[in-house]
């Protein structure tokens, strides 16, 4: 059990998707400019990454490693992220159309996340079974999901105060992502 919960504690804090791996950055930034459309996205990336980790590792382990295909993996797992992103757009845009018009095209763009698919990948690459692949996908979507909403209510700060004109737009969202980063990195010596 113990080392369950470090799976999740080490994926979303000391192995931050976003903060320490660099993956997911172009939504990480495109969309943390509102922080009702970032939690929404985090949610979103929390149901893909995690589904999208489960049904990689039972593909993996019961489809292409058996007959010898694990060489198809990244293509096969592309197809299983853009099928579970596809099912996620209807539903936001059925049930939550302001959501679904203020994630505009980063919603889609999660398809071609390297952050869902480097999930995926590194949860084969490791070895998990079934369990710890589920557990790492959610451990890591948590830690996006942190990172966004974070940077999300820094930028709503950081929008209210007089900065100078050199400051003002990527700049200080770039300098705002690189102290979190390097807060993050204090998670490191984290031990359990």
């Amino acid at each position: 059990m113990k080392s369950l919960i470090l799976i999740i504690i080490s994926c979303a804090l000391i192995n931050n998707v976003v903060l320490n791996q660099f993956l997911g950055i172009c939504s990480f930034l495109g969309v943390s400019n509102q922080l009702k459309a970032s939690a929404s996205l985090g949610g979103a990336v929390i149901f893909v990454i995690t589904i999208a980790s489960a049904v990689a590792s039972l593909l993996y382990d019961f489809v292409l490693a058996p007959l010898g295909m694990d060489f198809m993996k990244t293509i096969i797992f592309i197809l299983v992220i853009a099928a579970l992103v596809q099912i996620v757009e209807m539903f936001l845009k059925k049930t939550s159309p302001g959501v679904y018009t203020a994630l505009g095209i980063y919603l889609p763009l999660i398809t071609t996340n390297c952050a869902v698919l480097g999930v995926a990948l590194t949860n084969v690459q490791d070895g998990y079974n079934f369990v710890q692949c589920v557990l790492s996908g959610f451990g890591t979507a948590l830690g996006y999901t942190l990172a966004i909403v974070l940077l999300a209510s820094i930028r709503t700060r950081v929008h209210e105060e007089d900065l100078p004109a050199p400051l003002r737009g990527a700049p200080i969202v770039l300098i705002a992502a690189a102290l979190m980063s390097i807060a993050f990195m204090g998670f490191s010596n984290l031990s359990l």
